[in-house]
């Protein structure tokens, strides 16, 4: 009956050890950072009657010491505060450690609304809010998504022309 015991109290043991050896590693480690992101460039894809399609590149800087496997994603494009253009990818990016990658998205805005917000833009340059959440693959140790804002500058030009 002793052996019995022992042998029960070592696996006893033996499950304490691998339920904290479990959650050692569900423990959440180092929160990524959430990554830097810039309006790169912007091209009027196509006009419609009633829709304008954008694309955009925007570069992302990973400042993690992990890479970051960009699934997805999604925007909000303000000028001067107000609503300009929306829009997702589903891209396929990887961003490595420590670097940049560019990752391309489609905006789209109501061709009304945008008329309407040149006819009310200053000619000068504009400001520019960049708003949105990039998906990355990842497991427990990774959230599913991770948020990004940027605001710069850019030009009438920019918003209306196609190279």
């Amino acid at each position: 009956m002793g052996s019995f015991l022992k042998q029960r109290s070592a696996v006893l043991w033996i499950l304490i050890g691998l339920v904290g050896l479990a959650a050692g590693c569900a423990a959440p480690g180092k929160r990524l950072e959430p990554p830097r992101v810039s309006l790169v460039h912007i091209d009027l894809q196509e006009a419609k009657l009633f829709e304008s399609v954008f694309n955009v590149q925007l570069r992302v800087f990973n400042t993690n010491e992990v890479p970051l496997e960009i699934q997805g994603g999604d925007c909000v494009l303000e000028v001067n505060g107000k609503r300009f253009a929306q829009g997702v990818t589903d891209t396929d990016t990887e961003v490595p450690a420590y670097g940049t990658a560019i990752v391309p998205m489609t905006l789209y805005s109501s061709m009304v609304g945008m008329v309407r917000s040149i006819l009310t833009l200053p000619k000068e340059e504009l400001g520019y809010k960049l708003a949105g959440r990039l998906r990355v693959e990842g497991g427990f140790m990774v959230p599913s998504t991770i948020p990004f804002s940027s605001e710069g500058k850019l030009s009438l030009e920019d918003l209306v022309e196609s190279p």
